[in-house]
C-alpha cells in the first residue's frame, strides 16, 4: 500500500504541475495508463488517490484507470498471447517467452477547468 500513495502522490504532483503551467485552477479527472506488469494494484491506487488529492487543486477528482494487458510472442513458433507473467511457456509449443511491454505506469489526460 505504500507503494501505491507513493505513486498516487507522484501522480497528483505531475497533474497539478501540468495543471498549474496551462492556467487551469481545478482538476476534474486524471486519466492514468497501468500495465498489467507494472505492480500496481489498481484497487489500491484507487484507496491512496483520494488522500494524494487533499488540499490540492485536485482534490474531489476523478481517477480514471486504463489498464492495459501484457503480450507475448513465441521467437520459435511466432505464437501471440496475452500475460500476466514476465516469463512464460508459450502454450503453442513450450518454448520460454518473454512478456513484452505491460510495464508502463504513466498520466495519459488531464480534464481541468
Amino acid at each position: 500500500m505504500m507503494h501505491e500513495m507513493s505513486i498516487a502522490m507522484n501522480i497528483v504532483d505531475i497533474a497539478v504541475q501540468t495543471a498549474q503551467k496551462n492556467g487551469a485552477h481545478k482538476i476534474n479527472s486524471i486519466t492514468v495508463e497501468i500495465g498489467a506488469l507494472s505492480g500496481v494494484v489498481p484497487e489500491a491506487l484507487e484507496f491512496c488517490f483520494e488522500a494524494a488529492t487533499k488540499e490540492t487543486m485536485a482534490e474531489g477528482c476523478r481517477l480514471e484507470i486504463v489498464y492495459l494487458k501484457a503480450q507475448a510472442e513465441c521467437s520459435a513458433c511466432g505464437f501471440k498471447f496475452e500475460t500476466d507473467q514476465f516469463l512464460n511457456l508459450c502454450p503453442q509449443c513450450g518454448e520460454q517467452v518473454f512478456a513484452a511491454g505491460g510495464q508502463q505506469l504513466q498520466v495519459k489526460a488531464i480534464n481541468v477547468d
